[in-house]
């Protein structure tokens, strides 16, 4: 019998049901080569998995999703898988934007985009205009993102535009790509791997940590909700006494 789905009324306590759950997707290429597939036939399958992860978010009343879909140090992936990727890229945002507008879902993006093609780009362009008046959720899709380059293009923005201000956590916060949204609550990250692999390093000082043996193909709003349910269970001190 499966498990009955958590409403957010079930999740009791008040920080039961996190604002901000951020995701590493890992597992798509060992998935693929599982099977004796090429590696891209798992990313294929890896952009299909996120979207009913993206509707239990908003069912059970998240205001955050950010998903790792590209980091810095993917470009050192070979040329075709990297082509193939900014094609699922422009496919997922042409297929799914108007039902995610729909949905009260806004598109938002962290890292630096502006490597990326111009395909990509105008698609990303396009997605955050549709859905710019969305207020459910936000689905925060970390591009050609790496932590440490972010809290560098933070420190050199805040250099150029108030160096004559003492730098505080407040401040900088405010410069990072993650400004004004919450800091993660919860990580999950699939595959089974104990690795954050430069992502939010900054933003992840207090978050949860979910780490699921479930290549990202396979990951589904099951272990979504058993994940949940994991932190519901955690008690938050953020480095106080309890």
């Amino acid at each position: 019998m499966q498990s009955q789905a958590p409403s957010p009324d079930d999740l009791g306590g008040v920080d039961a049901t996190p604002r901000h759950v951020a995701i590493i997707m890992d597992g798509n290429g060992r998935w693929a080569q599982q099977r004796g597939m090429d590696r891209t036939w798992g990313h294929r399958e890896g952009v299909k998995a996120l979207k009913p992860i993206v509707k239990e978010s908003s069912r059970l009343g998240i205001e955050v999703l950010t998903v790792y879909a590209f980091s810095t140090e993917n470009w050192r992936r070979p040329l075709q898988e990297v082509d193939v990727l900014m094609g699922l890229l422009v496919e997922f945002l042409a297929q799914e934007t108007p039902e995610l507008r729909d949905e009260g879902v806004k598109i938002r993006t962290i890292g630096d985009i502006e490597r990326l093609p111009d395909s990509a780009r105008r698609s990303l362009d396009w997605a955050k205009a549709e859905t710019a008046a969305e207020t459910r959720m936000v689905l925060n899709l970390a591009l050609n993102y790496g932590a440490r380059d972010e809290i560098l293009r933070a420190v050199n923005r805040w250099c150029r535009d108030d160096a004559a201000t003492p730098l505080t956590e407040e401040c900088l916060a405010g410069y990072l790509d993650t400004a004004g949204l919450p800091d993660p609550d919860l990580l999950i990250r699939s595959s089974g791997e104990f690795r954050l692999s430069n992502f939010l390093l900054w933003q992840l000082a207090y978050a949860e940590i979910f780490i699921s043996n479930k290549l990202w193909p396979d990951f589904d709003p099951e272990e979504f909700r058993r994940a949940i349910r994991d932190y519901q269970a955690r008690h938050r001190r953020f480095g106080g006494l309890g």
